[in-house]
């Protein structure tokens, strides 16, 4: 038994911006589950610090604890992230969590954004990946993405399901993710409207936001508190974002076009939902 953490016995690997801390919450409220709040995006970003590190994320899981797992959205489109799982744990049930991939694009710019590391013109991001942050078009590519992964891992370590379901039927998913992960579901009624990173939460303006950004931990402690939230809730607005234009949209569902079926296929997953959305965009 080594010293540190156990492995993982599920991973949550995507895709970004897709509502994943959604249904990592859901899973931390079973208690039977044991998911390390932030992203340790090992396979990812950190992998030359090593099994023990990686173990270390999972040492303050229970003795009790049922299953391990994690969340880091970005492996599902980072293509070193496959052959590296499947060499440390193979047996790994994953979980996959599409969005429309137009969607998807202008939702990851649009946190770029309020984050004033991209200017106020879209179409100088989503119109070819040919730019500084390839990531906005280039990870919705899911059929492309799981091509790579099933190389690794078989079809039935994997299971997908969209983004729109959240919405519509929360319980089921929960329920369906429960079931391929091996542990009883337990459902969270509470988080069933709620919806992280919420591109329309009020925020402070972007200067006031980096003149604080050296205090952010000295305040964490103050987060909560009704005196704090109601001082920052004054000066706290929600953003207006630079509109997807229809131009650019119809771009964009050319782009994704060929690659949806592609993921329909690999998944056997109905993302007719998606045409069906275009059809009627083009026939109206």
């Amino acid at each position: 038994m080594s010293k540190h953490g156990r492995l993982p016995q599920f991973v949550v690997i995507g895709a970004a911006k897709a509502a994943t801390t959604w249904i990592q919450a859901q899973l931390q409220s079973n208690t039977a589950i044991f998911m390390p709040d932030p992203e340790p995006h090992f396979f990812s970003r950190e992998f030359d610090l090593g099994e023990d590190h990686y173990r270390n994320w999972f040492k303050p899981a229970p003795s009790d604890a049922k299953l391990i797992g994690e969340k880091s959205a970005d492996y599902l489109s980072d293509p070193n992230v496959p052959a590296r799982m499947a060499a440390m744990v193979p047996d790994a049930k994953l979980v996959v969590q599409l969005r429309d991939p137009v969607e998807r694009a202008y939702s990851d710019y649009k946190m770029y954004f309020r984050r004033g590391l991209v200017g106020a013109s879209p179409e100088d991001y989503l119109t070819t990946p040919d730019n500084d942050y390839p990531r906005f078009l280039c990870d919705g590519l899911y059929g492309r993405h799981i091509r790579t992964w099933l190389k690794h891992f078989s079809k039935g370590q994997i299971l997908a399901f969209r983004f729109e379901d959240v919405k519509t039927r929360p319980r089921e998913v929960v329920d369906m993710v429960s079931k391929h992960i091996g542990v009883d579901p337990v459902f969270d009624a509470s988080l069933a409207e709620k919806r992280e990173n919420d591109s329309r939460a009020q925020i402070l303006p972007l200067p006031l936001r980096n003149l604080l950004a050296p205090l952010k931990d000295t305040v964490k402690p103050l987060r909560g508190k009704r005196w704090f939230e109601g001082a920052r809730s004054v000066m706290a607005r929600e953003i207006s974002y630079p509109p997807l234009s229809a131009d650019l949209r119809e771009r964009l569902e050319d782009f994704y076009r060929e690659d949806i079926s592609i993921a329909e296929d690999l998944l056997g997953l109905d993302l007719s939902d998606w045409r069906r959305e275009r059809e009627e965009l083009a026939a109206g």
